[in-house]
């Protein structure tokens, strides 16, 4: 079969401390984002592809997940 099996998608939930500085950024950027698309989110919707992004955008992160896990970052085939 070509298509892997789907990975578990059940969300997990998890609460995190900012420093003022930081939550006062977050709003920021949402109120930039809003501008951008027309389209206003909350902080908390827009968190979980931030880190997605910033993750898949760290090239060393991504290096040395290939070589702790032995595999390719590729799709399956």
């Amino acid at each position: 079969m070509k298509l892997a099996k789907l990975p578990d998608r059940t969300p997990i939930k998890m609460n995190v401390v900012l420093a003022p500085s930081l939550s006062k950024r977050l709003r920021e950027y949402a109120d930039f984002y809003a501008e951008t698309y027309g389209n206003r989110e909350e902080v908390a919707e827009l968190i979980p592809f931030m880190l997605e992004a910033f993750l898949d955008g760290d090239a060393d992160f991504r290096r040395g997940s290939k070589k702790r896990h032995g595999e390719s970052m590729g799709v399956a085939s």
